[in-house]
C-alpha cells in the first residue's frame, strides 16, 4: 500500500524533500527534484498515491508528475554527464540537489532522501528510505524519474544500440551488449565504464536495474 494515508496529513510537516534519479547509471544525467508542500492543503488523493517512484508503475508516475507539479512548488536541477566525470557522482549530485533548493527560493527545513545532506545549507537533513517516510520526498523522486527517463527514451532513438528506451541508461545486459559492439556514446560516463573493453564480455553481465 502506498505509505502516505491523507487522514494524517496534519502530521506530515510542509518541508521541502529532495530525492536523484540517475546515480547508478552508465550514462545521462543524475536528476533531482526538489518539492514544497504543505499535506494539510495538498489535495488529497495526488497525497495519497505518492510512493518511492521505484514502486510505481510509469504509467502512474506519468499520470502524477504534472498534478504534483500543478499543486506543489518544484524545481529541478542536473548534474551533467561530464560533470559525474570531473567530480564523481556522489558531488554532483548533491551539486545538483543545492541548486534545486535554491531556486525554490524558501526558507524551510529541507529533507534529502538517503546518507548525505546537502553541503553549505545547514538547514538540510539526510533521512534514509525518506521517499517512503516524506510524501515531499516521495514527490520529488516521481517528479525527477518522470523527467530522466524521458530524457534517456528521446537519446535511445538517436542511440538504439543500448537499449535506452527500456533501460534509461542502466546496466542491463542489453546495454552492456550494446557497449560491447558499439563502445561508448558521447553520453556515457567515462568514470562509470572505464574498465570497458569490447572483449570484456559485458553482454553476460547486468549492473543494475533502473531506479
Amino acid at each position: 500500500m502506498p505509505p502516505f494515508d491523507p487522514d494524517f496529513a496534519n502530521t506530515y510537516p510542509a518541508v521541502i524533500g529532495c530525492d536523484e534519479v540517475g546515480r547508478g547509471a552508465l550514462c545521462g544525467p543524475v536528476v533531482v527534484a526538489a518539492v514544497w508542500f504543505d499535506p494539510l492543503v495538498f489535495p488529497r488523493e495526488i497525497l495519497a498515491a505518492l510512493d518511492d517512484s521505484k514502486k510505481l508503475k510509469r504509467a502512474e508516475r506519468e499520470r502524477l508528475t504534472p498534478l504534483i507539479r500543478l499543486h506543489a512548488r518544484v524545481t529541478l536541477a542536473a548534474g551533467s554527464r561530464a560533470l559525474v566525470d570531473r567530480i564523481n557522482v556522489r558531488a554532483a549530485t548533491l551539486d545538483a540537489m543545492a541548486r534545486a533548493v535554491h531556486r525554490l527560493g524558501l526558507d524551510a527545513p529541507v529533507l534529502v532522501d538517503g546518507r548525505d545532506a546537502i553541503p553549505g545549507l545547514p538547514q538540510s537533513t539526510a533521512v534514509v528510505g525518506g521517499d517512503r517516510l516524506v510524501p515531499q520526498i516521495a514527490a520529488a523522486s516521481i517528479v525527477a524519474k518522470t523527467v530522466r527517463d524521458r530524457a534517456m527514451r528521446s537519446l535511445a532513438r538517436r542511440h538504439p544500440a543500448y537499449g535506452w528506451d527500456s533501460n534509461v541508461g542502466y546496466g542491463t545486459k542489453v546495454h552492456l551488449a550494446g557497449l560491447s559492439v558499439r563502445g561508448r556514446s558521447a553520453h556515457h560516463r567515462m568514470s562509470f565504464t572505464r574498465a570497458y573493453e569490447p572483449s570484456a564480455g559485458f553482454a553476460d553481465m547486468d549492473t543494475g536495474s533502473p531506479k
